[in-house]
């Protein structure tokens, strides 16, 4: 079986097996994303009178062995940092969107999982409290009010 994540600013899906690679990969684009959108913001690329962006990131993850697994961890170099010895690729993704969160790289985050069978109907889990949809979209919600309000 395969994981699967979607990224939403290349417009596209990209499926690969769970490694390291793809876990780098995704952390990387959403780092260079908020990096770029909030330099952007600062030199007034969306004009001066415009409010701050509200910036989000969901990742869809295929619930499945390959993803739900514990991973290796490899220590070369230096020690692995506690929180992901033992942890699976899924666990990895919960801790980089809070920390996208945490850093202000972001505004919100959502971590949704689903089956290569229940995703095409729409079904889907939320394995955190803290990166669910519901609470995402409130964020966002909360910023078009405020948005709205000062019209």
């Amino acid at each position: 079986m395969k994981a699967t994540w979607w990224r939403r600013s290349s417009s596209r899906a990209s499926e690969a097996p769970p490694s390291a690679t793809t876990s780098t990969t995704a952390r990387r684009e959403a780092i260079g994303t908020a990096t770029d959108l909030w330099e952007a913001y600062e030199k007034g690329a969306f004009g001066v009178e415009h409010p701050r962006p509200w910036l989000g990131w969901v990742l869809l993850l295929e619930d499945c062995k390959g993803s739900t697994g514990t991973v290796g961890v490899d220590e070369p170099h230096f020690p692995v940092f506690p929180e992901f010895k033992g942890s699976s690729y899924a666990k990895r993704y919960e801790l980089i969107l809070r920390k996208l969160v945490l850093k202000k790289l972001f505004d919100g985050s959502s971590l949704l999982m689903s089956t290569a069978k229940a995703g095409p109907r729409g079904g889907y889990a939320e394995p955190a409290v803290d990166l669910s949809m519901k609470k995402f979209l409130a964020g966002l919600a909360g910023h078009v009010r405020t948005y709205k309000a000062s019209l």
